[in-house]
């Protein structure tokens, strides 16, 4: 169960806490900037027991603390403070017509205590309602959320004083203007119009299974009903937006269009309209196969979000299942319950440019921000102690407060925040928690400019899942807030976060000698050798700090023989442990941090490379440079980059926009990224210097240009002119980030 986390403080941060208590210019932390209240962070003294009253500092005001219960010294607590009050008292604004009626435990009460214009009602507390859990009431027509304070129960009442409307907008509206400081253009009405489609059940297909068509243009996933049968018409409605395709603006969308074929594809579900991955055959049927297929099987993270102790933080629950039972919505709602993202919209940014999609991803994380008058968060660092102090003010907030605007301070320092200090606190803070030596992230052994993560994690940080939740929480908002992060993972982690398939095939970018010798167990069992001879069992070997340990792939798998009949049950153990298991704990809590502030549908519009160069950037590449520090072997070992395919590959490379250059470096070496240094120094999976190299073949063993990311190679046939090899290199570039073969 994650809990909240706390650090242990160093002399250095009591000496500051305790003399500055939570004062927000002076001491560590996140503090809510806001008209009605602030949230403040403290600490909690030496000598401090609990139940025990302290007095802190909340900006220039004296409060007094009491210790809860579970807290000890050296613990950070979050308290919210009241704002001063001021002005002469007076009556309650009059009851608006037309509004719903308040909660039936609500009750107005005249406060002589409360100088303000607003009026402050006593509430009873819910049957079920423990301490620090919240309930909803509606009070002048405005639905709010109230914190069950931490020594109440229910049945008692606690006093409330309800904040206004913001003027001229519902209590719930969600923001709408850039980064949420001003309404935006109001969005037209969405379409509700439906077509009606009738079709005949494909001859085959049983009652409660599902089939794939085309309607309008779009294929869909139709599940067959209860009462129907195969050549029998059933009937059924989309929304017209569905139907209606867009422009393809992006060379990338050009291409798979052009060259559609049998592979896994993301569909509509029209029983619920839900993003669902199928894979269709070249007849268009779904391949129903449930048993595990080298070429044709792959793999979806599920992440289940469960409720946790603390409201800020939940839990969930993660598993790898078959790309068919993962599912995903098409649309996002806003905060006062409108469509604010649909099927069509999300539709029509798949075809869009990169450039278009960062675009429209960035006007509805704009959309989804929380307004300016709503609060802000105002972000105070030591750069000396700058990952502690930025995981204790990160991990204090709620989702909610994960959309407000940051405001950073690194303290001591001279210096507004304009948008400078956001960029280098995203920049110092993701280049240390990358960096190996903290013990989180290792080199990946097929490309060391890549990061995975490290399954020994627990024994070389305190604390450990409690950086990856952080993590997950500082990508996010980077993404939310045009920020970059200061770290290239590898390419499955990317898969995950977009629940795209993985396959097979995957392996061999994380372990490539271990995926070889998984194949070579292939073709032993396909020539028809007799495995069960190997001695093998359903469990692997992990070392750990220099220790080897046995790991069983399935339950009581050490009792489990290996055999020819339970080979492709083996091969999925592998799979599933090497691609989520054997660091299942800390993916987890990436992924429930990141989506602590990114909904998982506006994600549904990228591929795993346009995830990747989002998140890091477009990389500066110098062409000049990469061709200088380019190899050539194979057919070109001779001639070199004098060759004709070899001049025609360059010139076409050139002329590649930046996004397609990118992807090219992506294809070939499994990562966007550029060695600071340059292409010169370009490693391999062993280390060493692998530099970029073009090994030339006949066009009669290969039609597309291959990719051998751990070598940095790329096998380019020598093709007859410059536009075949034009369109067959856009094509294998492209194609890759589909999850299947295109040979």
């Amino acid at each position: 169960m994650m809990k909240l986390f706390t650090r242990k403080k160093s002399k250095d941060t009591d000496s500051v806490q305790s003399s500055t208590g939570a004062s927000a210019t002076a001491g560590p932390g996140a503090q809510s900037v806001s008209g009605g209240s602030t949230v403040f962070r403290v600490t909690v003294p030496e000598n401090v027991s609990p139940g025990e009253e302290f007095q802190v500092y909340a900006g220039t005001r004296i409060v007094r603390v009491k210790c809860p219960a579970d807290s000890r010294p050296g613990q950070s607590l979050q308290i919210t403070v009241p704002a001063d009050p001021n002005g002469s008292s007076g009556p309650a604004p009059p009851r608006q017509p037309n509004l719903p009626p308040d909660s039936p435990n609500v009750r107005r009460i005249t406060d002589p205590n409360n100088r303000g214009n607003h009026a402050a009602y006593m509430v009873t507390i819910p049957e079920g309602v423990r301490g620090n859990q919240q309930f909803p009431v509606t009070i002048q027509g405005q639905q709010l959320m109230v914190t069950c304070p931490q020594n109440a129960r229910p049945g008692m009442s606690v006093r409330i004083v309800p904040p206004p409307p913001p003027q001229g907008t519902d209590i719930n509206r969600g923001p709408e203007g850039p980064m949420g400081v001003g309404p935006g253009p109001d969005r037209p009405p969405k379409d509700d119009k439906t077509q009606l489609f009738e079709v005949a059940v494909p001859p085959g297909v049983q009652p409660g299974q599902p089939f794939a068509l085309l309607a309008g243009g779009v294929r869909v996933l139709v599940t067959c009903p209860a009462n129907a049968s195969a050549g029998q018409r059933i009937r059924f409605k989309l929304p017209l937006a569905i139907t209606q395709k867009p422009k393809v603006t992006n060379e990338a969308a050009q291409i798979k269009l052009s060259y559609d074929k049998d592979g896994w594809q993301r569909t509509i579900r029209v029983s619920d309209m839900k993003f669902q991955w199928v894979r269709v055959d070249d007849k268009g049927d779904i391949d129903l196969n449930k048993r595990f297929d080298v070429e044709k099987s792959a793999y979806v993270r599920k992440l289940e979000f469960r409720p946790g102790d603390d409201p800020r933080i939940r839990t969930g629950i993660l598993s790898l299942v078959p790309a068919t039972d993962a599912v995903v919505d098409s649309k996002i709602k806003s905060a006062d319950n409108r469509d604010l993202v649909t099927y069509s919209d999300i539709a029509s940014a798949q075809v869009k440019a990169f450039e278009e999609k960062a675009q429209w991803f960035q006007d509805t994380c704009a959309q989804l921000c929380v307004e300016w008058n709503e609060g802000h968060m105002r972000m105070n660092v030591r750069r000396q102690f700058l990952l502690g102090d930025s995981v204790d003010a990160v991990m204090s907030l709620s989702r909610k407060d994960l959309r407000k605007l940051w405001r950073f301070e690194f303290i001591g320092e001279m210096g507004i925040d304009a948008g400078g200090l956001a960029r280098e606190w995203f920049q110092l803070v993701t280049e240390e928690i990358f960096d190996p030596d903290m013990g989180l992230w290792q080199s990946s052994a097929a490309n060391q400019m890549c990061m995975e993560i490290n399954p020994a994690s627990e024994f070389c940080c305190e604390d450990h899942l409690v950086y990856y939740r952080f993590l997950g929480r500082v990508m996010g908002k980077a993404l939310f807030d045009r920020q970059l992060v200061a770290g290239h993972m590898v390419q499955h982690l990317y898969k995950h976060i977009l629940g795209w398939p993985v396959t097979f095939s995957d392996l061999e970018m994380v372990d490539e000698e271990y995926y070889n010798n998984l194949k070579q167990l292939e073709t032993m069992a396909k020539d028809g050798d007799d495995i069960s001879m190997l001695c093998l069992d359903f469990t692997t070997t992990q070392e750990v700090i220099g220790t080897k340990e046995e790991i069983e792939l399935v339950k009581d798998g050490a009792n489990i023989e290996v055999t020819n009949e339970n080979f492709p049950e083996y091969l999925e153990a592998c799979l599933k442990y090497r691609m989520l298991d054997r660091v299942k704990p800390q993916l987890n809590e990436l992924l429930l941090g990141f989506f602590d502030v990114i909904p998982e549908p506006l994600l549904t519009i990228f591929d795993f490379q346009e995830l990747e160069l989002l998140m890091c950037g477009l990389p500066e590449i110098d062409m000049d440079d990469w061709k200088e520090h380019t190899e050539y072997s194979g057919e070109y070992d001779e001639t070199g980059g004098d060759h004709q395919a070899c001049e025609w590959f360059w010139e076409v490379v050139t002329d590649f926009d930046q996004e397609m250059k990118a992807r090219l470096l992506q294809f070939v070496t499994g990562t966007s990224g550029v060695p600071s240094r340059g292409f010169g120094v370009l490693q391999g999976n062993d280390g060493n210097i692998r530099k970029f190299t073009i090994h030339g073949v006949a066009l009669g063993v290969c039609l597309y240009p291959r990719a051998h990311t751990c070598f940095n190679r790329i096998d380019l046939p020598m093709y007859d002119n410059k536009d075949e090899l034009s369109e067959k290199l856009k094509l294998a570039v492209t194609m890759v980030a589909t999850g299947f073969d295109i040979e």
